[in-house]
């Protein structure tokens, strides 16, 4: 199977376990990554980006509408803004707050879902909520693999164990332990 794209959703927690998971991700994954942080609609444009860039080599940024996905570049959901992918590009869109988010990763998920079907790997990692659980459940019902946090990892738990709820998890595991995993899939 090759996989086309890496969704990955995160709440409380994230900007450290994302980092974790970058830096620890082999440079050989080259698919484009999509990752929605819940975080503030007063964030500051570019911040995260920049915080995550010291962790990859990959380039890191918040997208515009229309950006077309690329290999070896993450792309972060903007603050306020509900991010999705369609085949091969990017659309951002200010429709209602999802499970009180914007972005929200169940909406990232489901268009990835929906795009890509059997050709993207989905990742929910902590968080204080259960958003992402449905989306995962989405993509693992379109042939995706579904990868999640092991909840005792997770700095909260709320999130993977709605995930865990919601699907037949391909894999839980620790955090270390996920960048390894999605490599043996994508190598």
């Amino acid at each position: 199977m090759e996989y086309e794209i890496i969704v990955i959703g995160t709440s409380w927690g994230g900007l450290s376990a994302v980092s974790t998971l970058l830096d620890r991700l082999d440079d050989a994954v080259h698919q484009p990554i999509v990752v929605v942080q819940h975080r503030s609609i007063d964030s500051e444009e570019g911040a995260l980006a920049d915080l995550l860039s010291h962790h990859t080599r990959r380039i890191v940024g918040d997208p515009d509408d229309k950006t077309e996905l690329e290999p070896d570049h993450v792309y972060l959901g903007p603050p306020d803004y509900h991010l999705l992918v369609d085949d091969g590009h990017v659309a951002l869109s200010t429709d209602e707050p999802v499970r009180f988010a914007r972005p929200s990763i169940d909406v990232l998920f489901e268009s990835a879902a929906d795009a890509y079907g059997d050709r993207v790997i989905g990742i929910v990692l902590t968080g204080a909520n259960d958003d992402g659980a449905r989306g995962l459940a989405r993509i693992q019902e379109r042939g995706g693999v579904a990868i999640v946090q092991d909840p005792s990892t997770s700095e909260r738990r709320t999130m993977p164990d709605a995930a865990i709820a919601a699907t037949h998890a391909d894999a839980i595991l620790q955090l270390e332990e996920i960048p390894k995993f999605v490599y043996g899939l994508c190598a």
